[in-house]
């Protein structure tokens, strides 16, 4: 299809023949569960970002779950999360039975604002963990945000699901506090389809949530089945839940993760395309940048302060155009049920607020190309210049 008429979707997977081989391989072995295939997938992936142990799970949701599970949160516990996050970072707080404090963001960045944290952290009881989310691909500021916790005796859950491969001084995100969490999901920069991984360096933690994410047995279900010891014989330490990631999304990951770096370059031209369309038009504000992006959103604004300055009627004008945009993200302060639970107002967290108002993200996949790329940036530039926004 011709790229100059063809719709150009928000997201797209990048697969080829190497991941259907690999699935195909699973679905001929006759083992396509839990077995050698994550476990391998599970070596690579620590390898890659440089930690002792990685665990696959189903979801970025479960591996949040696990995480603060296995920190013990509980009734009676506090967590911090932003406001500026989607709904799973929140929800599996709640999930444990703890409450949730958010945090608003820096002044004109998406990522939570190390000085709202502290001001949270002050003057609320029983925080006993602190989630820090890398919207975008974006890390955040991890050399202020750690300390803090640490003083107030609080553990880092990351939730990196779109930050891989972010790469700063410190190391990888996800690899900068207790434990990390990253997504798989199909609009991720690898993809399983559905899908996460857990890693931590305290192997106490790693073991918690190893078993907690099958039930709470205590044998995995390949040494189950190609141990000597008979299969059926295994006890329930745990009541655990089933978080499991099969080996026939495994096989997917693995050939993903030989293409990560690759596909961050093609989504850092694409960014780079972007930024020199946009970067003189005084009615537009670049995205936050900086290093380690891995640039799994670009999300740019609309600048408050020009006349007539339209969010929503921009991503009409793009839709008209036949280019997907999305929005990331309404703030979950906003929400009915975070807004009842805590009688928060729209302006509760106005930094957040001001950002998803003005905010839309446009499309940014590896297999874009620069063909696409350029255009998604002249119909914005025509749409502005038209009026529509």
């Amino acid at each position: 299809m011709n790229p100059s008429t063809e719709f150009i979707p928000f997201a797209k997977p990048s697969l080829g023949p190497e991941e259907e081989e690999a699935v195909l391989r699973i679905m001929r072995s006759g083992w396509l569960t839990t077995g050698s295939e994550t476990l391998a997938f599970e070596r690579e992936f620590a390898d890659f970002v440089g930690v002792p142990r990685a665990m696959a799970v189903n979801s970025a949701t479960s591996g949040l779950h696990l995480a603060l599970e296995a920190l013990g949160i509980g009734p009676g516990d506090v967590v911090v999360a932003p406001t500026y996050t989607f709904a799973s970072t929140a929800a599996v707080v709640r999930h444990l039975g703890a409450e949730v404090a958010f945090c608003d963001t820096a002044p004109g960045s998406y990522n939570m604002d190390p000085g709202a944290l502290e001001s949270v952290l002050k003057t609320t009881r029983n925080v006993r963990a602190v989630v820090p989310v890398h919207v975008g691909g974006l890390p955040c500021d991890m050399d202020a945000i750690v300390p803090l916790a640490r003083r107030y005796g609080c553990a880092v859950v990351e939730d990196a699901a779109h930050a891989f491969p972010s790469r700063t001084a410190a190391g990888m995100a996800g690899t900068l506090g207790d434990i990390g969490v990253y997504s798989f999901y199909a609009t991720k920069t690898i993809t399983t389809g559905e899908g996460g991984m857990v890693v931590s360096g305290n192997e106490a933690l790693c073991a918690r949530m190893s078993r907690m994410r099958m039930h709470g047995i205590d044998r995995e279900v390949w040494d189950r089945y190609t141990s000597k010891k008979a299969s059926w014989v295994y006890e329930v330490s745990e009541a655990g839940f089933k978080y499991n990631l099969p080996d026939i999304l495994s096989a997917m990951g693995r050939v993903q993760l030989t293409k990560a770096d690759r596909f961050l370059a093609e989504r850092q031209a694409i960014a780079g395309i972007y930024n020199q369309a946009f970067g003189s038009h005084s009615g537009l504000v670049l995205p936050p940048s900086g290093t380690g992006h891995a640039w799994h959103l670009y999300s740019l604004r609309v600048n408050p302060r020009e006349a007539g300055a339209d969010r929503d009627g921009l991503i009409a004008a793009l839709a008209d155009a036949g280019i997907g945009c999305s929005v990331h993200f309404i703030p979950l302060h906003t929400m009915p049920y975070w807004a009842g639970r805590y009688a928060l107002e729209p302006d509760s967290y106005p930094n957040a607020l001001a950002m998803y108002q003005s905010t839309l993200s446009l499309p940014i996949w590896q297999g874009m190309g620069p063909e696409r790329a350029t255009r998604v940036a002249e119909a914005v530039l025509s749409a502005l210049a038209g009026g529509r926004s």
